[in-house]
């Protein structure tokens, strides 16, 4: 008998075997060259052919995804908990926080690889700056989200504001928190890739963006497939991380 779990699984892997098929089939009837339209089996030779160089730049790409989602979730909680303090502190800091946030980071990149020169510290800080606006939203959301009666009954027994944040504002903010982090994990690796873009970082420093931008100037369009083959596998697994993070913690929490 099949689950409702394992239907969800199933659904999508056959769904995408069909489109893969498809996708073969397409490119095979009509002889379609690689460097318009790759095969997946084209696809998969260039993986294996550059699996080693490819499998070092994502290496590469995720050490810059993990360091700036860090400093997205230190420096967001730290935010919103400024923010919360005081509306006088919020109404002056809120308005450069969503200015941070509609800036494209393609256009101040350049200007953070120029003021800091050590370039794996400035691709962090770019996408650190992609990834930072969910966790401070919905962290604040979430310590704004307390039930009245026990902020009463905080109040009540004179609890300072330490003890409230400590025991009633951290845990109500855990769930919107969770779900600021799933987003940010995504948003990290988007912005790593992004600022990688716009560096153009060469050599063995060189990520998943560099890679792809050198095939598509060899004209080596497989590979270029099999690099942003690996880009979504990554991207699918820190959410599928994330989102296990997210449940555990709130079964924790419950």
């Amino acid at each position: 008998m099949i689950t409702s779990r394992s239907l969800s699984l199933l659904a999508p892997i056959t769904l995408g075997i069909i489109i893969l098929a498809t996708w073969e089939a397409i490119c095979r009837f009509w002889h379609i060259p690689p460097y318009l339209m790759p095969s997946p089996s084209a696809i998969w030779r260039a993986l294996m052919l550059d699996g080693v160089s490819l499998l070092h730049a994502l290496l590469i790409t995720l050490e810059i995804t993990f360091s700036a989602l860090i400093v997205a979730v230190l420096g967001g909680v730290l935010i919103a908990f400024l923010l919360v303090q005081s509306p006088l502190i919020e109404r002056c800091l809120m308005p450069y926080v969503v200015i941070m946030q509609v800036t494209p980071i393609v256009a101040i990149a350049p200007l953070i690889i120029i003021l800091i020169h050590n370039t794996p510290l400035a691709l962090t800080a770019c996408a650190a700056l992609v990834a930072i606006f969910p966790v401070i939203s919905n962290t604040l959301q979430g310590l704004r989200s307390v039930d009245p009666d026990l902020a009463a009954y905080f109040q009540m027994h004179k609890a300072t504001r330490l003890q409230m944040l400590l025991r009633l504002r951290i845990p109500s903010a855990l769930p919107m928190f969770m779900a600021g982090l799933r987003i940010a994990t995504g948003l990290s690796l988007v912005g790593a890739i992004v600022a990688e873009f716009v560096a153009g970082t060469g050599g063995n420093s060189a990520g998943l963006a560099y890679q792809i931008l050198q095939s598509g100037f060899q004209m080596d369009i497989p590979r270029m497939f099999a690099a942003l083959f690996l880009i979504t596998v990554a991207g699918l697994v820190l959410y599928a991380a994330a989102a296990s993070l997210q449940r555990f913690a709130l079964r924790h929490r419950s």
